[in-house]
């Protein structure tokens, strides 16, 4: 019932997500907090989701009961804040109750490293060899009220926002955005980030900005093309410039330009690698998972810059991001750190840097993102998560184990293994690879149109035919 996945525990509220299991994911990531620190320190954050509140002092109780000292926010607090004030405040471990991009009946479990960033593998790994031990026999939970461990100092309440917001305005220039003239909408798709960017910006509205732990008629609240259609509509009306979105904890970013076409991650990321290296003249390497655009690797290449490619999964990035000096480092999901800030996906950082490279290069985000056509022709992309039977999984997989010369009319020039199955042929590729936290088969792929693109995914849902 209890599964960790890329970076903590995810499960159905009610099902598997109970507080019944809450304590016991809590008491295992206990058991290894006492193992590397003789004084250890947590702290805890919570998004708008059913029940995050109660799961969150559910598991400062447990942490408390165990001797280990807790910071607990006082409110609402997206994932980025949580990884910042980790950091921050020196503490071991950082906790998030929250499901992220699910659907609203599902909430999680997400782990965060002393650097600020996800929690890397091999703690993840270490926690659920403490859990195994704990389902062999679970104790009996004898904790005290909360009132009590606040009045000993064991569990304190702290505010999230304030310092990470006054991070960000040392950090980017809010002045110039807002001097820029820029109407921004924001779509916090009610999640963490509802009002952030208000206290950032003058000239901004936002939808969605409301508590609303079922999402309203968002049917889960990930920022991208299919479900952002409130926010598209409102965008063609052309009353702003731009709208940014986050999900539900605000650690990825959705954009939509001007005319309400969105305007996908991979041009995001490159449009603010262009922004760092040529105009900040940040220098380092750059890390990418391999599901992301190759206009990476044409960019690096022209500007010889070191590239180092990971599994699909932000917790590779981040660990690189600790060991090396990066520029910028993220995935095709809407999430990228930058050497700027903390080793973490962050919605609301990113969305106002992206907005400095409007107001730097007093170019429109259409404009920034023609501009990549230009220097290194037309790349589509196109994701595609399908729901199968275990059976097909499995066949489907198999296919690709046997390494096939050809995909429909297309020959295989390469495959590589890194995570997933990932076929390159000429002027494009397509990636096969099941998920980690979904019972899905993604289908990822990058060509020259968009119709080679949905060709290439078609072929991919056939492979196992062949």
């Amino acid at each position: 019932m209890i599964k960790f996945g890329t970076d903590g525990w995810r499960g159905l509220i009610a099902r598997d997500f109970t507080f019944d299991n809450i304590r016991i994911v809590t008491l295992a990531t206990a058991k290894y907090l006492k193992k590397i620190s003789k004084k250890p320190k947590v702290l805890i954050g919570y998004d708008t989701r059913f029940l995050s509140k109660e799961f969150a002092h559910e598991a400062a109780l447990v942490f408390a009961w165990q001797g280990i000292t807790v910071d607990l926010s006082d409110g609402v607090a997206s994932t980025p804040q949580v990884s910042y004030q980790t950091k921050q405040k020196r503490c071991n471990l950082g906790i998030v109750i929250t499901a992220s991009h699910n659907p609203g009946i599902y909430n999680g479990f997400k782990v965060k490293a002393s650097f600020g960033g996800p929690a890397t593998p091999e703690q993840i790994e270490q926690i659920e060899k403490e859990l195994k031990k704990i389902l062999k026999r679970v104790p009996k939970f004898n904790f005290k009220p909360l009132d009590t461990y606040l009045k000993l100092r064991k569990i304190r309440y702290f505010n999230a926002e304030e310092s990470y917001l006054r991070t960000i305005k040392k950090k980017i220039d809010i002045n110039a955005i807002n001097k820029s003239g820029y109407k921004v909408l924001f779509d916090p798709m009610y999640g963490a980030g509802i009002n952030t960017i208000k206290k950032l910006l003058t000239n901004v509205d936002e939808i969605h900005d409301i508590f609303n732990p079922s999402f309203g008629n968002i049917d889960h609240p990930e920022p991208i093309k299919e479900v952002l259609i409130d926010a598209k509509n409102i965008m063609k009306k052309g009353d702003y410039d731009i709208c940014l979105a986050t999900d539900g904890d605000a650690d990825r970013l959705g954009v939509i330009d001007n005319r309400g076409k969105f305007v996908d991650p991979h041009r995001i990321f490159m449009i603010l690698l262009k922004y760092l290296y040529e105009y900040k003249k940040k220098r380092g390497a750059v890390a990418k998972t391999v599901s992301l655009t190759s206009m990476v690797n044409k960019f690096c290449e022209k500007h010889k810059i070191p590239l180092f490619e990971t599994p699909v999964g932000f917790k590779h990035i981040a660990k690189l991001m600790n060991e090396e000096k990066i520029i910028i480092g993220g995935e095709e999901s809407g999430g990228l750190g930058t050497i700027l800030h903390i080793p973490e996906r962050d919605g609301i950082f990113n969305g106002m840097l992206l907005l400095e490279a409007m107001t730097v290069r007093k170019m429109s985000i259409k404009e920034l993102s023609d501009e990549l056509d230009e220097e290194y022709g037309i790349h589509r992309f196109k994701r595609r998560d399908v729901r199968v039977s275990e059976q097909m999984k499995k066949e489907i997989l198999a296919a690709c184990r046997r390494k096939p010369k050809k995909l429909g009319r297309f020959k295989v020039k390469k495959i590589e293994t890194k995570d997933g199955f990932k076929f390159f042929v000429d002027d494009g590729w397509l990636l096969v690879r099941a998920s980690g936290t979904e019972p899905l088969l993604r289908f990822y792929a990058e060509a020259n149109s968009i119709r080679r693109v949905n060709e290439l995914i078609d072929e991919g849902l056939l492979i196992h035919k062949k």
